[in-house]
């Protein structure tokens, strides 16, 4: 397997630091908020990294963490008179659901950064000790002027660029040191530790949960790989590789893995700029699996954008798939084409070559429906299809859907109520033998742009 790693800015062949055992961690939100298109890239992209490394054998433990104290979360218990778990827990629960619609596989292991302070006060600690860290009267901060590795995994050497997210304080030692530990103001949250109470800044919490879940011993870095977006490549990552390095003595990732921008319509997705698409509303319109689909479709280096009709051709893409799967619904799958499961993931062995990936399931779908033109009642060839299909699902993440609910996407509850209500009343026309009016229901379904189908498996509709 090739990826492409951030630091040496080329591909590289994969090797993992223990045989058929990875070890990834991922940046996870910040839960002040409803989740958006950039978490749902981000989470999709790291997720089909996950089900390739599985699918070659590989025994996956996957970290993506919570960070659940910050100053956008504190701003919202000032706005909302709540309390730091009511609002961290609705976000994390939401942020979940939206990830379970995108059939996103749940992480091994989901720490909290309020769950973490003991690890990150201890490794502070180290760092004062070691001389690579002091104390200002509003925090303790990184000297980044004590690590010549410094700016090693960005590779910025730009002073104004290093600069960038970096919070301007004037008593700091260097522009670019930045605050391990932060002391509380009046009535903010606040945590007990030997250098003074306060709560954690945002990179430590990442080392922390890496050396405290993650972390390998005697081997020359702490973790496998470690993912993120690639607005995070710079500060964050540069300075969670500083802290860990000059504190435990080793470099934190063998591979640095970085999924590109999501743009709307052009523009880069920024609350500042007022155009932050939310998951829970894109959900309201196309299913989970629609938007995984669309999500997953651009390689994930790439920067993304967003439009309406890039999704809709990317459905109807995907509309293509269920409707060979309807033709053989329903029916047990066997083993898949060996030629077709070895294309697949030896193009997404290719640093997740989805373009390639794609082509060939699109190449298997036009020569599965030629065979079942020829051939409509062989058996064998169905439970091969199917057998593809799964192995779609469970590499891509799509395709695992009865045919008959995906084409039922984009119908309100309230609709679908009525739709429920109509084929009940049909079917109980249809036992009485009184065939004209069990076809009056389906005209008056059929004004509905609904069409049903009457299998042995019961009456299915779906969305014309």
């Amino acid at each position: 397997m090739v990826i492409y790693d951030s630091v040496q800015q080329k591909k590289v062949k994969f090797e993992p630091l223990e045989d058929k055992k990875v070890k990834i961690y991922v940046c996870g939100p910040t839960v002040y908020d409803d989740a958006h298109l950039g978490h749902a890239r981000s989470s999709i992209a790291f997720d089909l990294l996950r089900r390739v490394l599985e699918a070659n054998g590989y025994q996956v433990t996957f970290v993506k963490n919570f960070t659940d104290i910050d100053d956008k979360i504190i701003k919202k218990m000032q706005e909302s008179g709540k309390s730091l778990e009511e609002i961290t827990n609705f976000y994390i629960n939401s942020y979940k659901q939206d990830m379970h619609s995108l059939n996103v596989l749940d992480a091994t292991i989901e720490p909290k950064a309020t769950k973490t302070l003991k690890e990150m006060i201890k490794m502070i600690e180290n760092l004062l000790k070691k001389g690579f860290a002091y104390k200002l009267e509003d925090g303790i901060y990184f000297d980044t002027s004590r690590d010549k590795k410094y700016l090693s995994i960005s590779h910025r050497n730009n002073e104004e660029e290093n600069r960038s997210r970096v919070i301007e304080n004037f008593s700091k030692r260097n522009p670019k040191d930045f605050v391990l530990w932060k002391y509380p103001k009046e009535g903010e949250p606040k945590f007990t530790a030997p250098f003074g109470e306060g709560r954690p800044g945002w990179h430590i919490e990442c080392s922390a949960m890496i050396k405290k879940h993650l972390s390998y011993k005697d081997k020359a870095y702490q973790i496998d790989i470690h993912c993120g977006g690639a607005d995070l490549l710079f500060p964050h990552h540069e300075n969670e590789a500083t802290q860990s390095r000059c504190s435990e003595d080793i470099e934190l990732a063998k591979y640095w893995l970085h999924n590109g921008f999501v743009n709307i319509d052009g523009e880069k997705m920024s609350k500042s700029l007022g155009n932050s698409f939310f998951i829970k509303d894109a959900l309201k319109i196309y299913s989970g699996e629609i938007l995984r689909f669309y999500l997953i479709s651009t390689h994930y280096r790439a920067n993304f954008n967003f439009n309406e009709e890039d999704l809709q051709s990317s459905k109807k893409r995907l509309d293509k798939l269920y409707r060979l799967k309807k033709r053989i619904y329903p029916i047990k799958y066997s083993t898949p084409n060996r030629e077709f499961k070895k294309q697949l993931l030896e193009a997404l062995n290719d640093d997740l070559n989805i373009s390639k990936a794609l082509a060939s399931i699109d190449e298997m779908i036009t020569k599965a429906n030629e065979e079942l033109d020829k051939n409509p009642k062989n058996r064998v060839l169905k439970k091969e299809i199917i057998a593809n299909i799964e192995f779609i699902s469970e590499i891509i993440g799509v395709g695992g859907e009865n045919p008959y609910h995906y084409f039922q996407s984009g119908v309100s509850s309230e609709e679908r109520e009525i739709i429920e209500k109509l084929i009940k009343e049909r079917n109980e026309y249809k036992k009485a033998k009184e065939y004209q009016k069990a076809d009056e229901v389906r005209e008056k379904l059929l004004k509905m742009d609904i069409l049903i189908m009457d299998t042995n498996e019961g009456t299915f509709w779906e969305k014309r």
